[in-house]
């Protein structure tokens, strides 16, 4: 069972938000809608996340924090390619 759950690549991130590629879409989420270690955490810990290899979630191992992409997704805006690269 080598199949992934998401195919996830991490764009970038800013002071305010979380932008990804999941499946093709772009997605914008802001850090108050991920989690409250995220919003507080600081610019640096937020960069530093890893995608896990099932594609199943992200994990930002400066602050100890996973969250599933699929429950990410339902709080995130669907971006055209151009505004968050």
């Amino acid at each position: 069972m080598d199949e992934k759950i998401h195919e996830v690549e991490i764009i970038k991130t800013d002071v305010s938000h979380l932008y990804l590629r999941v499946d093709g879409q772009l997605f914008r989420i802001a850090w108050l809608d991920c989690s409250a270690k995220l919003k507080a955490a600081r610019q640096t810990e937020k960069e530093f996340m890893e995608v896990s290899p099932s594609g199943y979630g992200l994990h930002w191992p400066l602050i100890d924090e996973d969250l599933a992409i699929t429950p990410l997704l339902k709080k995130a805006e669907a971006l055209e390619t151009e505004a968050a690269e």
